[in-house]
């Protein structure tokens, strides 16, 4: 089984390795996509060279979808590629896990209204703007989408994930 994490630079170091590492332990494959194959940098420096690029993914070979924080998803929001890949993992009822400022790329695919979801504090009004019920949890789980709101959340968000992952 193989999962896909979006990235861009200044992505939160932790909400990118943290699942990627946790999803390892269980024996999933994962892959990070980026705009292109250059090597991207995290706020704390940490580095991850992209497997392959928004272009090339091909989202029927993923089971699962992460969206780690950061300034990554404001720059990742602005490939429509990259949107449209949220969206089709949506529309196939694949997991799609977002954390921090993650839920900025489900605003972008027009997937908020109506939903369950948390984020950090600093995008909650984006997200009630867009129609999503916000809830100050650590992780809110509503359907595919899992969401939460920043590192001290990773346990319960990759819990969640790989939870819903097994059932898949």
């Amino acid at each position: 089984m193989r999962v896909l994490i979006l990235a861009e630079n200044e992505f939160e170091d932790l909400e990118l390795f943290y699942p990627l590492y946790r999803l390892r332990e269980e024996g999933l494959e994962v892959k990070v996509a980026s705009s292109s194959l250059e090597v991207r940098v995290g706020k704390k420096g940490y580095q991850v060279r992209p497997d392959l690029t928004y272009e090339d993914v091909k989202v029927e070979d993923y089971a699962g979808l992460v969206i780690p924080g950061g300034k990554s998803p404001e720059r990742v929001r602005i490939n429509e590629r990259a949107v449209e890949i949220v969206k089709d993992f949506l529309e196939l009822g694949k997991p799609v896990a977002a954390i921090c400022h993650g839920p900025q790329l489900l605003i972008s695919a027009m997937a908020v209204k109506g939903r369950r979801m948390t984020s950090w504090i600093g995008i909650r009004d984006d997200l009630i703007a867009a129609g999503a019920l916000y809830e100050d949890r650590p992780v809110v789980v509503d359907g595919n989408v899992i969401t939460s709101r920043m590192p001290d959340d990773l346990p319960y968000f990759c819990g969640e994930l790989i939870k819903i992952l097994k059932r898949y």
